[in-house]
C-alpha cells in the first residue's frame, strides 16, 4: 500500500486531507509540524511527503532541506496559502516535486498525487531493473523493461564474456551501437579501448586503407605510413558499423583477416597478425544481399557466428513511456524547462505510432516538444506532424465508431478523449462517461493510462 506522510499544524485541516487520502486507498501517517517529519522520515520509508509550508516549530522549507538530505529520492508535494507562492517557488528550487495552493482543489489534489507516484513508481521500475541486471551485466545505457529486451539482455551477458564474433540486425536508430557498447562493456577486453569505423562514411579506396592501413607512397597524397583500424584493434574489439556497405573487393580482405587473422596493408608485403574481436552491424538484410550477389557468402557466414536482432521501437511499445520519460527528464534539463510530463493524450499517441525512425526518432520528437512546449505538459500539439495527423484520425473514428476495432480499444479512446476535454481532471471525466470515480481508475489502471 502507498505510504503518505502529511504534515500540517492545522489540526482540522490535516484532518480533512487524512480522509480524502485514505479514501483514495493511502496509508497515511500524519504529524503537526516540520521536526517531526525530519523524524519520521530517518526512521521509515515513505512513497511521499505532502506538507504545509507555514508551520509553528520547523517550517516547509527547512524540513524539505533536511528531509532531502536524509532520503533525497523522495518526492515532496507542498502546500501553501495563495500569498506564500514565492515560498513554494523556493521549496521546488530545493527539491519539491510541486505545489498546491490553498484552499486545495480536492480533485487537483488526487490528480497530482497520483501524477507523481505514477511518475516516481516508473523511475524506481527502471531503477530495479538496471539494478537486477547490473548484478550481472551493465546495461546502463540501454532503457527496456519488455519481454524483447529482457532477452536481449540475457542474450548480451551470455555472449559478452566470449571472443565470438557478434552480428547485430535490426533497422536504423534501434540502438545497435548501444548494443555493441554493452557487449564491450562486458567482456574480458573492456579495460582496453574500443575500436569502431563506419563503413558507410568513407568511400571504397578510402575505407580499405582506413581498416587496414597503408604504407608510404602506397597511393597518391600517402606521404606517411598509417596504421590501420585492425591494427589498432589488435588484442582489442572492433567495430564494424554499416558492414554492408564494404565493396566486393574489401570484401575479400576482411574475410582472410576474420579466417586467419592476417593481412596486409596498402602498398606493404608484410603480412601482419592480429587478435581482433570482431562486432558488426547492418540495416540490411544480409541473406538478401547475399542473394542478389552484393554480400559474399562466406564472409555472411564468418560474420554470422552469433546473430542478434534488435527489435524496433513498434515491437516493445510498453518501452515507449520510459523511453520518453527518460528523453523528457534529459532534454528538460539541458533546456533548463520545467515540464511535468505527457498529457494522457500526448503519451497516448507516442506509444499508437509505428515509428519507422525508431528510438532515434523517438528522441527528436521529444527534444522537439521540449523547445516548443508552453505548459506544464507536452500536449499533442507539440508533437509532430504524424503524430497530429493520427490525433486527428484518431478523433474522426471515435466519432463515426468504425467496424474492427474491439470494444475495450473503442473504450479506452472514449476515456482519454473525455479526460482531454476535462483538462485531466478524473471527477468531471467520470461524470461525463456517466461511471464513479473509482471504476475510471480501475480503467484507468486496467489500461495503462498514467
Amino acid at each position: 500500500m502507498t505510504k503518505i506522510l502529511l504534515v500540517d499544524d492545522d489540526e482540522a485541516h490535516r484532518l480533512m486531507l487524512k480522509a480524502i487520502l485514505k479514501d483514495e486507498g493511502y496509508k497515511v501517517i500524519e504529524v503537526d509540524d516540520g521536526l517531526k517529519a525530519v523524524e519520521a522520515v530517518k526512521g521509515e520509508f515513505y512513497d511521499l511527503i505532502l506538507m504545509d509550508v507555514r508551520m509553528t516549530e520547523m517550517s516547509g522549507i527547512e524540513a524539505l532541506q533536511e528531509i532531502k538530505k536524509i532520503r533525497p529520492g523522495i518526492p515532496v508535494l507542498i502546500m501553501t496559502a495563495y500569498g506564500s507562492i514565492k515560498s513554494a517557488v523556493e521549496a521546488m528550487k530545493l527539491g519539491a516535486y510541486d505545489y498546491l495552493t490553498k484552499p486545495l482543489d480536492t480533485d487537483e489534489l488526487r490528480l497530482t498525487l497520483a501524477r507523481i507516484l505514477d511518475h516516481h513508481r516508473l523511475q524506481a521500475e527502471n531503477l530495479q531493473l538496471r539494478e537486477r541486471l547490473a548484478n550481472q551485466s551493465d546495461f546502463s545505457q540501454i532503457i527496456g523493461k519488455s519481454k524483447k529486451m529482457q532477452d536481449l539482455f540475457e542474450m548480451i551477458a551470455l555472449v559478452a564474456p566470449s571472443d565470438a564474433t557478434v552480428l547485430l540486425l535490426g533497422e536504423s536508430g534501434t540502438g545497435k551501437e548501444l548494443i555493441a557498447n554493452a557487449i564491450y562493456q562486458n567482456s574480458p577486453r573492456k579495460d582496453k579501448p574500443f575500436i569502431k569505423v563506419s563503413c558507410a562514411a568513407l568511400p571504397e579506396t578510402l575505407l580499405e586503407s582506413e581498416l587496414f592501413g597503408h604504407e608510404k607512397g602506397a597511393f597518391t597524397g600517402a606521404l606517411n605510413r598509417a596504421k590501420g583500424r585492425f591494427e589498432l584493434a589488435d588484442g582489442r574489439t572492433l567495430f564494424l558499423d554499416e558492414v554492408a556497405e564494404i565493396s566486393s573487393a574489401t570484401q575479400v580482405k576482411l574475410l582472410r583477416v576474420l579466417q586467419e587473422r592476417a593481412f596486409e596493408p596498402l602498398g606493404s608485403a608484410k603480412t601482419l597478425q592480429v587478435d581482433v574481436r570482431i562486432l558488426a552491424a547492418t540495416n540490411k538484410n544480409l541473406e538478401e544481399e547475399v542473394h542478389k550477389g552484393r554480400f559474399r557468402k562466406d564472409l555472411f557466414y564468418r560474420l554470422h557466428v552469433i546473430p542478434i536482432h534488435v527489435p524496433p521501437l513498434r515491437e516493445r511499445k510498453e518501452d515507449i513511456p520510459l523511453l520518453a520519460d527518460y528523453f523528457l527528464s534529459q532534454y528538460r534539463e539541458k533546456n533548463n524547462r520545467d515540464i511535468k510530463g505527457f498529457t494522457p493524450r500526448a503519451m497516448d499517441l507516442l506509444v499508437r505510432y509505428d515509428w519507422p525512425g525508431n528510438v532515434r526518432e523517438l528522441e527528436n520528437v521529444v527534444e522537439r516538444g521540449v523547445i516548443l512546449c508552453r505548459g506544464d505538459f507536452l500536449t499533442p500539439e507539440e508533437l509532430p506532424l504524424a503524430l497530429q495527423t493520427l490525433d486527428k484520425m484518431s478523433i474522426e473514428e471515435e466519432s463515426e465508431i468504425p467496424a474492427g476495432y474491439s470494444l475495450s480499444e473503442m473504450e479506452k479512446r472514449l476515456i482519454l478523449k473525455t479526460l482531454e476535454q476535462t483538462g485531466g481532471n478524473r471527477t468531471k471525466a467520470a461524470e461525463l462517461l456517466g461511471i464513479s470515480r473509482r471504476t475510471l481508475q480501475y480503467k484507468l489502471k486496467e489500461y495503462g493510462i498514467h
